[in-house]
């Protein structure tokens, strides 16, 4: 796994219409917007968050984390309205001994349905495989969340089982999650 083109500068993503890139303070109310509606968080480990104080401080942790060198939060911007975020991609869990990487997305409720999700998480595995040179890519997710499988499995990924009462996510309790895997073989089958 190459680190630094990860953490040297941040990575700015891009496909003929979508742009990951760096969530600023000028995008507090797309962020908002997210992070307040209880819909997008319902088989999510995160709770909703319903002051703009606290969702500002969180595009600072956004920060403070790619600083760390723990977690990476792309904004999904429309290269035709390259100032309103769409969504947001992330990578953690780097484990480099393993060489292997975790991914989780969510979009504001008014661009569920149109592949953003599905296309942004294809540019991710691209950079991750082909430019970090990750081996894995995992996903956690909650089995009754039909549409976040369903964007997996059109980017190739397979499920590998569920972990049953395996993890505590906030807001949730003890919940079961589906594992999503990806190697970079399969990946590179699926594209030759």
């Amino acid at each position: 796994m190459n680190v630094d083109v990860l953490f040297n500068q941040f990575p700015i993503l891009k496909s003929d219409r979508l742009t990951l890139k760096k969530i600023e303070e000028q995008h507090l109310d797309e962020v908002f917007e997210i992070y307040s509606n209880d819909h997008v968080f319902a088989y999510c480990g995160i709770i909703p968050k319903h002051n703009k104080a606290t969702v500002k401080s969180m595009i600072g942790h956004f920060e403070r984390d790619y600083l760390k060198k723990t977690r990476i939060k792309w904004g999904i911007f429309a290269n035709d309205n390259p100032d309103h975020l769409l969504g947001i991609m992330e990578a953690f869990d780097f484990h480099q001994k393993v060489n292997m990487v975790t991914i989780g997305y969510f979009l504001s409720e008014a661009h569920w349905g149109k592949g953003i999700a599905t296309e942004a998480v294809n540019i991710l595995l691209h950079f991750l495989f082909m430019d970090v040179n990750v081996n894995r890519i995992q996903a956690e997710v909650m089995p009754p969340n039909e549409n976040s499988k369903k964007v997996l499995m059109k980017n190739g990924f397979m499920k590998e089982g569920t972990l049953r009462q395996a993890t505590l996510w906030s807001g949730k309790g003890i919940v079961d999650v589906e594992i999503y895997g990806m190697l970079k073989e399969d990946y590179e089958k699926g594209k030759g």
